[in-house]
């Protein structure tokens, strides 16, 4: 039986090469992307900044909705797009109208632990639903078959031209335009199993064919459906969630409830980006659970 570990567990992303914390404070990040540097939002970092002058490439202003909008001013330095890496993973960055890059920097953590739970394996069967533009799928790929599912045909063909930019277009990866609810009880039916499953579902967002996702009504059956693909000899279950207010414990009891059965363990916890230069502090960025089984 799966136990639950109830001492939340802190996931640090330290930055790399690519991707730089450079300051946060007064609700706002300031972080470089490479050569450039881009001021966002961000309501978590509380305290005051450690620097006073922010000097950006570019800075999200968002609008008056809760929910979202807003705008990008970029100076005219700021290209289309730029190539950045992870290891052995390179991708494409950009501004996009949802403040985001094309990639999540502090899932960085993610995929060194996922690799981590496949350590030696060449021949793993993993999933990777909501995938965007496909960082943590090629990530895997070093492990064996991946499936990328997400709702967005722009995502997918963004995370191919990903994988032939890393020059891992020939490896076997299936590519998926699918709703993930609907994806993931067809599997179930086709009785699929998977040695890892990741997913970072958004709070809301619409399939390929209009279908309507609201997490805290999707979740628990996604879940449900993602467990019955797991048994004794997988290795793991990743779930992050970002901009809900809920306690990563809701979660981790939801993990609990469909994994319980199975062997290993389930923690849960916060992801958090840690800020460059001495002292430098943990900015929290989501929450999320797992279930890891050392077979």
């Amino acid at each position: 039986m799966a136990k639950l570990v109830q001492q939340p567990v802190v996931m640090e992303c330290d930055g790399w090469d690519a991707y730089r914390l450079l300051d946060s404070g007064a609700g706002r990040k300031w972080e470089a992307f490479g050569p450039f540097t881009f001021i966002r939002p961000e309501p978590q970092a509380m305290w005051r900044p450690r620097h006073d002058d922010w000097r950006a490439d570019g800075e999200f202003v968002p609008g008056s909705d809760e929910d979202g909008g807003g705008r990008w001013n970029l100076t005219p330095e700021v290209p289309d797009g730029w190539d950045l890496a992870w290891n052995d993973v390179r991708f494409r960055a950009q501004p996009t109208p949802f403040r985001h890059l094309q990639f999540f920097p502090d899932m960085a953590a993610v995929w060194d632990w996922m690799r981590s739970q496949l350590t030696g394996r060449t021949d793993a069967e993993t999933l990777n639903m909501f995938g965007y533009t496909g960082v943590g799928t090629l990530a895997l790929s070093d492990h064996g078959r991946v499936t990328h599912v997400d709702a967005s045909k722009k995502s997918v063909a963004q995370a191919r031209e990903n994988a032939a930019l890393s020059g891992m277009e020939d490896r076997p990866i299936r590519w998926l335009v699918d709703d993930a609810g609907k994806f993931a009880a067809r599997e179930v039916r086709r009785e699929r199993r998977y040695d890892g499953i990741i997913l970072d579902p958004p709070k809301f967002g619409r399939g390929p064919k209009n279908e309507t996702w609201r997490l805290e009504e999707g979740l628990p059956d996604l879940i449900g459906d993602c467990a019955r693909m797991l048994d004794d000899k997988s290795a793991f279950l990743f779930l992050t969630v970002y901009a809900v207010r809920m306690s990563s414990l809701a979660i981790a009891g939801l993990l609990e409830e469909a994994l319980g059965h199975l062997p290993g363990k389930i923690e849960h916890g916060d992801l958090a980006v840690r800020e460059e230069g001495a002292g430098g502090r943990l900015l929290p960025t989501a929450i999320f659970a797992r279930w890891s089984n050392p077979g």
